[in-house]
Order: C-alpha cells, then structure tokens, then sequence
C-alpha cells in the first residue's frame, strides 16, 4: 500500500504528525509513507523512520498557483494507493485530486466536495486533541482510538550531532538547560524574556549553561535575556537562534538535560527527543496539543480569560504570562528527574 501524506505548515504539526504515520504503520506494516510538505520541515520527515521520503512542495503558505499543483499533481499520478490530508483547506486537496490517487482522505472543510472522496465529518468532542485527529485518519470513520497512544519520536544521528557541537564551538562539560522563548503564533504564547533571564540564572548559579533556540526573529528575543545576565553568567550562554539549520537545532536539543519552552514547535521537537521539558502555556491550552514526552512539566495560571487562542492579548495585558513568575517555572524544573534517553541511530536514511 502506498500512501501520499498532505503534511501541514507548522512544525508543532507536522511532529505530532508522526502519530498518524505510526498508525498507518501499525495497520499496514508493509505500507510505503510518502509526505508533500515544505522543504523546511525534511529535517524532521528524516528524522521520522515511518517515512520513506520527504517530497518538497515548492509554494509557500496560502499561495493557491493552479497551474503548479495541476504539474505536482500529474506528476505523482499512479504512484499511490491513498492520499491523506491533514490541513483542512480546498488547496491542500487539489494535488491528491490532479494525481488522481484512488482514495482521497480528509476531514470536511472549505468545499472539498468531489475532491475528496474519503470525507469524514469530525466530532470533537470524540477527538480534542491534535494527535487524535490526526491519527483517526489512520482508521474507519468513528473508530475507537487503540490505546496507548504513540508518541513522536526523532532519531538523532550520533555523528551529526558531534558535528554540530563542533561548529559552534559547544562542550557537555556541564548540564545543559535549552531555552525556547520564541513562539510563532503570536505575542500571546511568549512568556517575557525578563522571565526567562531569571530562570537562566538560577540555573547558571546552580553550576549548568544555557543555550537559546529559535528562528532569526527569535535572536533579539535571545539577546534581551543575555543582556539581562550580569558578567560572569552571561558567558555561560549562547544564543544559537537563527545561526542554526533546523537539522542542527534538533541534533543540539538531543543534548539538553532539560528544556524550558514556550508553547512552539520547539516545544514538540524537544518533547520527540524526550528531553525533560517544563512547557509554557498562555493563550493556548495543553488540552489540545500537550507535548508528549516521559518527563513533562506543564506551567501555567490557568486565568478566566484563558485559553483564548489569540495571538495577541484583547486586553492587551498578557497577564496570563507575565503574572507567571519565574519560581514556578524553577520549581517546576526542580521537578524534573534527570535527563531522559533519546533514540540514536548510525545514520539516517
């Protein structure tokens, strides 16, 4: 059985995608993954076992360009025995219908009608989470979910990652504390970086270093915690946000004795590599998209006016990340039991 995966735009998503896929595993042992998404994310489809190969999709998010999914789509036909999508927009569906692929399955949403033909209506109330969702498609409309439920998880490269610690010049002589104050989505899921420049000291004085991750519009957000360091504990961290490649952000986070992180695709990078992670939640809610790891911390103050899913603060206060002091997030790392295995593999196909 071959199967072309519609993958999504986020890299929260497609990490908890993986679920789908060792779903569809588990049904069809022999079955062939293939996944069409950005070329950002074949770093983390390489590091995924369940797929065979990451298939790059060249328009960015939102573009509709007819003409170029027609060619993707003519280019894949009679490839595949199935096509599952897991955004629920018409655009996503129009490549699976122009490659003509038999069975074309998604979840009802902006007219697909005709081009889906496997269309399942949700019920959200059976399927709250993400990786529920996700994962349904692997299964008959309405199935009862096999529980447990599998967990995302990357394998690292050993070799890759001595690679990385050697470009920018990172030792394991001390414990390493990740931090992730970066978040996508919006103002409402960044707790403030005076926060996490506490939280970096407290852990500097306790004899650990600190590493930051994000994008490049991430970096400012990273050097505001590092000037907020006196001398002598600024030393003890690096800002690596936006100087690394997703592949070497993922090879450095495997390292981490703990994470602390808002709620980004980070966070879910790190809960793949099963890091110890305390996870910061604002705006949103970890009833929908938890990250799922063996040691997890979730921090947050749970106020009347949240989860709002926002992006930014209709108050314009943010009060349910700036009242959130540092001690708790502290504690909530004194929690935590110690560094957790992370899968290594010789090579990555």
């Amino acid at each position: 059985m071959r199967i072309l995966i519609i993958g999504p735009s986020w890299v929260g998503d497609m990490v908890m995608a993986q679920t789908l896929f060792q779903c569809l595993k588990v049904r069809h042992p022999d079955c062939v993954i293939d996944v069409l998404a950005p070329e950002w994310s074949r770093p983390i489809l390489e590091r995924m076992p369940e797929v065979r190969q990451a298939l790059s999709f060249p328009l960015g998010h939102g573009a509709l360009e007819l003409a170029t999914r027609r060619k993707i789509g003519k280019s894949l036909k009679g490839q595949y025995d199935q096509a599952i999508l897991l955004p629920n927009s018409l655009k996503s569906a129009l490549v699976p219908f122009f490659a003509d692929i038999p069975t074309r399955t998604g979840w009802r949403g902006e007219f697909r009608y005709g081009l889906l033909n496997d269309v399942r209506r949700l019920d959200k109330a059976q399927y709250p989470l993400m990786i529920e969702r996700f994962m349904a498609l692997a299964f008959e409309p309405g199935a009862v979910l096999p529980q447990p439920y599998p967990r995302p998880a990357l394998r690292i490269d050993p070799a890759s990652r001595e690679a990385a610690l050697a470009k920018f010049g990172l030792a394991l002589d001390r414990p390493v504390l990740v931090l992730c104050p970066g978040a996508e989505f919006g103002e409402a899921k960044r707790w403030p970086s005076e926060h996490y420049a506490k939280v970096a000291e407290m852990k500097i004085r306790e004899g650990w270093q600190v590493w930051l991750f994000g994008s490049k519009k991430d970096h400012p957000v990273g050097e505001a915690i590092r000037d907020r360091l006196i001398p002598g504990l600024r030393e003890e961290s690096v800002n690596l946000s936006g100087d690394t490649s997703l592949a070497e952000a993922m090879d450095l986070m495997s390292c981490a004795d703990a994470v602390v992180s808002n709620d980004s695709g980070l966070m879910h990078v790190a809960a793949a590599l099963n890091r110890p992670l305390v996870a910061v939640y604002g705006s949103t809610s970890p009833g929908f998209t938890p990250p799922l790891a063996d040691q997890v911390e979730v921090v947050r103050l749970g106020l009347d006016c949240s989860p709002c899913f926002e992006r930014t603060c209709r108050f314009g206060h943010y009060n349910c990340l700036r009242l959130l002091e540092p001690q708790r997030v502290s504690d909530a790392l004194n929690k935590l039991d110690g560094p957790a295995t992370v899968e290594l593999t010789v090579g990555v196909d």
